[in-house]
């Protein structure tokens, strides 16, 4: 017979556990399961979300912006390839973003679903017994009164219920009676409704992208925009979205307003942008007058109208050869710094003998110099001016291949010359006209509008986004303000009444829980006399 007291003793498995490579496929999944699932996992890919966004704020974005993705593209030609082979241009919508995003609403709602089982069973368990010795707890204190056990343990329970505790009294055979009291079960209810909240976030996020859509619009000052499809110059529809759930607006650009710092370190900066607009939520409602400012759009039904960015939009009339005015009208120029120095193009197939086409530079304070050339000093239309290079042959508008209002095709056009045989470049001071050689017409710089960069968005799901970001604010406040206690109280009989002994536990290291025990002595010696 073996002795088993040469056995010696171990907490070592008997068996070594398998290695990694001889999981099973279901073991194999569970333990991915557990892992996506774990708290640890949740806070990683919600800080990888927002890693994530930060290139969608610093990058500029297709469905926002499409004219500042051009020119980000033009600066930066040898980025260009490596940005778009990362979706850099398009974050939100990134093969990359979308697995991040789909990880994170998969492990919230594992990390939820199980912790809710445990929270209602605690929430809905009594409060645990009273240890059997109190004085031993880190705050606890002693006492005596002239009532009975059962009366100190009903001037107690009823004391308690006051406070929001719950409640549960034992009474023992030796006529002993014991009270467990507790309170705070609300707190994991705080963690959960914030967790609850960040999936409603991501949920409204992702039903406003499929549902929803995003377009954006140049409309110069006294043109009207109505909100149909073919409207827009930029449009991006979510995989949802239908065109008859556009609403029936329209609104007018009736002026557009910017003011510029005229002194000081900040000369030239744009202190106020003010764009006032006339609008119809259908079209036979009446007038209302709105001023759209950064951060201030326009609310119309469920599409909210905001105001991104401006630029100058110089009247310029062309004639051909036989004095037809073939353009004529205020055209979009885009600045490309600071001073509003604009870029624009005028595309004229109409003009004869031949189509003419307009590589023009807007300057709104013209200054020159050798050193420099053509600059503007200022970005307010104090000295507006234009540069025109002017080319003619075929636009190449025939062909049906859409082309950028932006881009002059050359590949069929050219230079139109100078005397001296160098590329014609015409300056056209505002109100003034310059005459095309060889009979091709004039150029007249007739007036200068300003325009408007507007952002047109609807987004189902944002009530249901706002609401889950007050839900995330309330549990958070739950979590962080609502302190679990648990108090006990024991009631002995003895020759003058009743021993008291009274004892505590508070989540945070007992804070106030002294004078909390203190004063409950003090309440059930007034309750009792």
């Amino acid at each position: 017979m073996t002795d088993t007291l040469d056995t010696p003793l171990t907490t070592q498995p008997t068996e070594p556990p398998p290695a990694p490579g001889t999981l099973t496929a279901v073991e194999l999944a569970r333990w991915a399961w557990r892992q996506l699932t774990s708290m640890r996992t949740a806070l990683i890919l919600l800080m990888l979300l927002a890693l994530a966004s930060i290139p969608g704020s610093l990058v500029p974005q297709d469905r926002v912006d499409p004219n500042a993705v051009r020119q980000w593209q033009q600066m930066h030609p040898k980025l260009t390839p490596v940005y778009e082979r990362l979706d850099l241009f398009h974050v939100y919508s990134s093969p990359w973003f979308s697995a991040i995003y789909l990880l994170l609403m998969v492990s919230l709602v594992g990390c939820i679903l199980p912790r809710l089982k445990v929270y209602w069973r605690a929430a809905t368990a009594p409060p645990p017994r009273a240890p059997r010795n109190l004085t031993r707890l880190p705050h606890s204190t002693t006492g005596a009164s002239t009532a009975s056990p059962d009366n100190v343990a009903e001037a107690s329970r009823t004391l308690l219920r006051r406070r929001r505790y719950r409640v549960l009294t034992q009474a023992g055979e030796d006529g002993t009676v014991t009270v467990a009291a507790q309170r705070g079960y609300l707190r994991e209810a705080g963690n959960l409704v914030f967790h609850l909240s960040l999936v409603v976030i991501l949920v409204a996020f992702a039903v406003g992208n499929f549902f929803g859509f995003r377009g954006s619009v140049n409309v110069v000052a006294g043109q009207t925009f109505t909100n149909a499809r073919q409207s827009y110059d930029d449009f991006a529809p979510g995989p949802l979205f239908r065109e008859d759930s556009l609403e029936p607006f329209s609104f007018t650009l009736d002026d557009f307003k910017v003011d510029f710092t005229t002194s000081g370190p900040m000369l030239g900066q744009p202190s106020s942008f003010r764009a006032d607009v006339s609008y119809r939520s259908s079209p036979g409602a009446d007038t209302a007058k709105q001023t759209l400012e950064v951060n201030r759009p326009l609310t119309i039904g469920d599409t909210s109208v905001f105001l991104i960015g401006n630029g100058y939009a110089p009247v310029i009339t062309v004639r051909d050869g036989d004095g037809e005015k073939v353009y004529s009208g205020p055209t979009v120029f885009m600045p490309q710094d600071a001073s509003y120095e604009s870029w624009g193009v005028l595309k004229v197939p109409d003009a004869k003998p031949a189509q003419l086409g307009f590589d023009a530079q807007f300057f709104p304070t013209y200054a020159y110099s050798k050193q420099t050339g053509p600059v503007s000093q200022f970005p307010d239309a104090l000295n507006p001016t234009l540069s025109m290079t002017v080319y003619q042959g075929d636009l190449g508008l025939g062909s049906g291949v859409p082309q950028n209002v932006f881009v002059l095709d050359k590949s069929k056009l050219t230079a139109v010359t100078d005397n001296a045989g160098k590329p014609l470049s015409l300056t056209i001071p505002l109100g003034q006209t310059r005459k095309l050689p060889n009979g091709l017409g004039t150029v007249s710089f007739d007036g200068l509008r300003r325009w408007s960069r507007l952002q047109i968005s609807s987004t189902p799901a944002e009530k249901f986004a706002l609401g889950g970001v007050v839900l995330g604010l309330l549990g958070l406040l739950g979590s962080l303000f609502i302190r679990p206690r648990r108090i006990w109280l024991r009631a002995r009989r003895s020759e003058n009444g009743s021993e008291i002994e009274l004892g505590g536990l508070d989540r945070l290291e007992g804070h106030g829980l002294d004078q909390a025990l203190t004063d409950l002595f003090a309440d059930i010696q007034k309750a009792t006399t």
